[in-house]
């Protein structure tokens, strides 16, 4: 048995989860989400908790077991309290601005890049280095984070670049100057 697959995920109060044969539709304070999953899968909700099920041991269902209990839980969590990424730009001269709803960012190219969020998706400029992906949808706000930092990815000498906030870059040392003798 899938150790992730069989933990009930609780449902807060305030939530409201509709479940019509392989669409599962939950709703929240934050918005509302909806999904298919394989039919294969059988969710039920008993007293505010949701269960996953598989119908026998077979490989593909022990792997679609797991998944489905994380995409479930992640659809409660980001209908609750939301989900959230941010970003750090480092480097002089580096930075990035919000015009309407689009992020304007400089990071050393001869053009300024501008970045339109995804739907479910806001960003936020705090100061002038640091980006704030906000939504309800996990796989869109890590999605969006993704695009924003493979625009410049950090050095790997200088260490230069769009990383995720507490991101721990490794620096090459570089060309070693030796003495001749």
């Amino acid at each position: 048995m899938s150790r992730v697959g069989r933990m009930p995920i609780t449902v807060p109060p305030g939530v409201v989860v509709s479940i019509k044969q392989d669409e599962v539709t939950v709703t929240g304070p934050k918005g509302e989400l909806s999904r298919q999953f394989n039919p294969d899968m059988s969710i039920t909700l008993k007293n505010n908790s949701l269960l996953v099920s598989r119908p026998s041991d077979n490989r593909v269902h022990r792997s679609l077991h797991g998944l489905t209990r994380s995409l479930l839980a992640n659809m409660v969590e980001g209908v609750t309290s939301g989900f959230e990424k941010k970003l750090e730009i480092v480097g002089v001269g580096y930075r990035a601005e919000k015009v309407e709803d689009k992020l304007v960012i400089r990071v050393g190219y001869s053009h300024t890049t501008e970045v339109l969020p995804l739907p479910g998706v806001s960003l936020a400029v705090e100061g002038a280095n640091y980006i704030k992906v906000t939504g309800i949808n996990k796989e869109v706000v890590n999605q969006m984070a993704a695009e924003i930092r493979a625009i410049r990815p950090p050095d790997a000498y200088k260490g230069k670049g769009i990383r995720y906030a507490g991101e721990l870059v490794h620096l090459k040392t570089g060309k070693a100057v030796g003495k001749k003798t």
